[in-house]
């Protein structure tokens, strides 16, 4: 049985159809590029132009005055590779905890089945409901002075780290991955002797190569675009983020500067999408059916 769609084949094979189809194509698809290209480009060419071209009415789409120093004096005024390692260490760090602490989570719910998990899942999820404001309060309450240890994490990259291990998302997509490997794969697995660690180590890991790579760039995103808790949490100028170090030194800088400041800030990110966009889309479908 042949599938609906908008058009016929009849309709399309036509010359007229033709015409109509692809004019309509194209128009979608210039409207959709300009629309999330468009601002990519205006902040890229106006880390080119100088002060007073970047701010003048109507602005201007192709830079009058072609400055490429204004990306070198963003990197040297602002600091931009001390700060860029800072938020490298923070995020690969909050990537290691996440990867260990979440992927044991997700598997002990999967596969070794504790009780009250599914309690327990529930309860996870509910927190996704929870906005993420309504929390900035007792957390930066909990790290000015963690209990039981007593400790002040503020300029510490625990204070960084510890909020973000508990995802509950990732651990709901790692879930919904384990849930679909086949059973009999693990049951020949433990009947060659192996242990739940084993088979976590030896089977499950090695085939969640698709889904662990979607939680990885989710966690390295998420500090990464990270505004208000770390400018709570790391008042030090030199322990602080990408963002916050913008944010903190763009007072006595000129806007083309600035600008030209955040478009390198915005390119590890970019390139991440660009380089994993493939694996991005098949982790987050991996796990929908089962089998």
């Amino acid at each position: 049985m042949s599938q609906r769609t908008l058009i016929s084949p009849a309709q399309l094979a036509r010359p007229r159809g033709k015409i109509v189809y692809w004019t309509v194509f194209a128009v979608v698809v210039t409207g959709f590029t300009l629309v999330f290209l468009g601002p990519l480009y205006w902040m890229i060419s106006s880390g080119f132009k100088d002060s007073q071209e970047v701010v003048q009415t109507p602005p201007t789409w192709v830079p009058k005055s072609f400055s490429p120093g204004n990306y070198s004096h963003a990197w040297e005024v602002m600091d931009l590779s001390t700060l860029l390692l800072n938020t490298l260490y923070y995020a690969f760090g909050a990537l290691a905890f996440q990867l260990v602490l979440d992927v044991a989570a997700a598997y002990s719910l999967s596969r070794l089945r504790p009780v009250f998990g599914k309690a327990i899942l529930g309860m996870m999820l509910a927190t996704l409901m929870i906005p993420a404001t309504v929390l900035v309060v007792p957390q930066y309450l909990t790290v000015l002075d963690v209990p039981i240890v007593q400790r002040n994490l503020l300029n510490s990259p625990w204070a960084i780290w510890l909020p973000s291990v508990t995802n509950a998302f990732n651990i709901f997509l790692l879930k919904r991955f384990f849930d679909s490997i086949p059973q009999e794969l693990l049951d020949a697995a433990a009947m060659d002797g192996a242990s739940p660690m084993r088979v976590l180590w030896s089977v499950v890991l090695p085939i969640s190569r698709p889904v662990l790579g979607v939680v990885s760039i989710f966690a390295v995103v998420g500090i990464w675009k990270d505004f208000l808790w770390p400018m709570l949490t790391l008042p030090d100028p030199s322990k602080q983020t990408l963002n916050v170090g913008i944010y903190s030194l763009s007072n006595g800088v000129p806007v083309n500067v600035l600008i030209a400041a955040l478009t390198i800030a915005s390119i590890p990110t970019l390139l991440l999408f660009l380089v994993f966009q493939r694996n991005i889309m098949s982790g987050l479908t991996a796990g929908g059916l089962k089998g």
